[in-house]
């Protein structure tokens, strides 16, 4: 089991579990924010969760308020913008930091950086993780790849292989 797997998480609507409940899953971790420029591309997470979830994809959204305070919604106040903006169906976490002293478990493993690499620290909202169905991070998009793009569309379907 990866160490990415006892990561413990709390979702959207209260709920708890960890991160092995995507055992066997090719996960897409994406941190997330509802006034941001990059927000559209809920609609393309939606599109691919849509896609490739029947395959065993399962896309984790983490909205952030770390950047430029584009998500100052509560949890409850997220979901129903998700939902009523975008369709989004896929799972949400609770509210959550991704960088300094609170940043959220999850997101300590996904940019721990390999031997002799510096800290990889997440630099905007819509960053993406691509973890393969035993826990190890296959890739890392920066925000501006949109969901529907050629690059990780191509990464999705190999993890998924």
């Amino acid at each position: 089991m990866s160490p990415l797997h006892s990561v413990p998480l709390t979702f959207n609507d209260g709920s708890e579990g960890d991160f092995g409940r995507f055992a066997g899953k090719a996960v897409l971790v994406v941190n997330v924010a509802s006034a941001c420029g990059y927000t559209k591309q809920y609609a393309g997470l939606e599109e691919l969760y849509g896609k490739y979830r029947g395959q065993g994809l399962e896309i984790l959204g983490v909205p952030c308020n770390q950047f430029g305070g584009q998500e100052q919604g509560s949890d409850a106040e997220i979901a129903e913008f998700c939902q009523r903006n975008f369709g989004v169906t896929f799972p949400l976490l609770s509210k959550s930091n991704v960088l300094g002293k609170q940043q959220h478990p999850l997101y300590a493993e996904l940019t721990k950086p390999a031997e002799g690499e510096d800290v990889r620290k997440v630099k905007w909202n819509f960053e993406k993780f691509l973890v393969s169905r035993d826990g190890e991070v296959l890739a890392r998009f920066a925000s501006a790849v949109e969901p529907g793009s050629e690059e990780l569309n191509t990464a999705i379907e190999k993890a998924l292989a």
